[in-house]
């Protein structure tokens, strides 16, 4: 039981890492092509989860089973972004701030101070 609950808590983190992750922008082209450079699949550090991004709206899966683990939404603003994630498991809110450090990396900090990377899954922007 106690190693469920880890694997919630840990999927839970990965879904919130993936949700910011994908909210992001690119480069100082413009608010519309921020956005698409975020857009696409973002894998947690840990390697629990993907988050997919697209049109200010995410969604995090488990990779182990494909069960949904949270859905949100996302703001961009130069190269950070605002991610409000809903964990369907723990039925919480929560607010992520990332910062995009490259191409495929975001850098994420939640409302209550945990940190994850998020990297790009497949290279480039879908």
């Amino acid at each position: 039981m106690i190693e469920t609950r880890r694997l919630i808590h840990a999927g839970a983190i990965a879904i919130l890492a993936a949700g910011i992750a994908g909210c992001v922008s690119g480069g100082p082209s413009g608010p519309g092509a921020a956005v698409s450079a975020v857009e696409g699949d973002w894998l947690s550090s840990d390697g629990v989860a993907v988050s997919r991004l697209s049109g200010g709206v995410f969604t995090t899966t488990a990779l182990d089973t494909g069960n949904k683990l949270a859905d949100g939404s996302y703001k961009v603003n130069g190269n950070s972004v605002e991610i409000t994630v809903v964990s369907l498991i723990r039925k919480t809110t929560t607010n992520v701030n990332c910062n995009l450090v490259a191409a495929s990396q975001l850098n994420c900090t939640s409302s209550a101070g945990q940190q994850f990377v998020l990297t790009r899954r497949g290279g480039a922007a879908a």
